[in-house]
């Protein structure tokens, strides 16, 4: 009871305190809104650069001909035998007839140009889908050594430059992220010190009164956690209704089809989750740190 007691005075006193010391309070408060904002921004523009990696590399495949020679049993054979290769996720079978339809449907004047042929010139092939996109150059050169292939491609030069683009597009955002959260972490963490700073003279008093360690600072860290909290409801608001406006102003893309973003609902309450934890967490180890290094209790 008594330790109830004790964090139920340490919230009254807490929230007592934000508007006592307002000015500071709301600097602190200010100071959080700013940092965790950009924090938030970052998480979502990271998380769907992340997104479109995924669905891009998804959908890489390698291209793979036969030769004019080669029969439907060593088709068979070479289906097989490529599904075993390390890294490949699923192997389609593409006759020519089914090309030629195909690319028909999609382009009447290429149909009008087959009929010009009395065989079909083009030749049976596989789409090869690959696990991980990193694989594709490996398993490609793979299944060049097979016999009755006549080629494999995946666009190399341009896969690769995608590919390394993004990758380095996504740790780069990573790395901003990471380093946003310390700055945050720094920023109201010293913002909430000169707060606790400025009542020194309060704490002194307390102690001489003969309050415990304990009970000087458990205000001060549910203050902190008030000042974070308070200080990530903007930024969960404009994260909110920012992206699902832009996502439906954007049609759920950007550029292209190709790059698609995250659909809003769920993700978008996650991001202010952990935004509304990193700025609460914060403010409490910001405000526990102050008390504890700076005014040696």
């Amino acid at each position: 009871m008594k330790a109830f007691r004790i964090i139920q005075r340490s919230i009254r006193d807490a929230f007592k305190s934000v508007f006592r010391n307002f000015s500071l309070s709301m600097a602190s408060i200010l100071c959080a809104t700013i940092t965790l904002l950009v924090v938030s921004l970052s998480m979502v523009i990271a998380a769907n650069i992340e997104n479109a990696t995924t669905k891009l590399e998804s959908e890489l495949s390698i291209v793979v001909y036969l030769e004019k020679s080669a029969t439907e049993e060593d088709a068979n054979f070479l289906k097989s035998t490529i599904e075993k290769i390390e890294s490949v996720d699923e192997v389609v079978y593409k006759n020519k007839d089914e090309w030629k339809l195909e690319m028909s449907e999609y382009n009447s004047s290429l149909g009008n140009v087959f009929e010009n042929y009395e065989n079909n010139p083009l030749l049976d092939s596989f789409v090869v889908t690959v696990k991980d996109a990193n694989k594709l150059e490996n398993v490609t050169e793979k299944i060049r050594e097979l016999d009755k292939i006549e080629s494999a491609n995946y666009g190399e030069d341009a896969v690769n430059t995608i590919i390394s683009t993004f990758d380095i597009v996504e740790k780069a955002t990573i790395v901003i992220v990471i380093a946003l959260i310390f700055v945050t972490a720094f920023l109201i963490t010293n913002t909430i010190k000169l707060t606790i700073y400025s009542r020194r003279n309060e704490i002194e008093i307390m102690r001489l009164v003969g309050s415990s360690n304990t009970a000087i600072k458990l205000p001060f860290v549910f203050e902190g956690f008030i000042i974070g909290l308070l200080g990530s409801l903007i930024p969960v608001i404009i994260t909110i209704y920012g992206y699902i406006i832009g996502y439906e102003r954007l049609n759920g893309h950007i550029i292209s089809e190709m790059i698609k973003l995250i659909s809003p609902y769920n993700f978008v309450f996650y991001v202010a989750l952990v935004t509304v934890g990193l700025g609460s967490l914060i403010g409490m180890l910001g405000s526990l740190l102050a008390v504890r290094k700076y005014l040696k209790i």
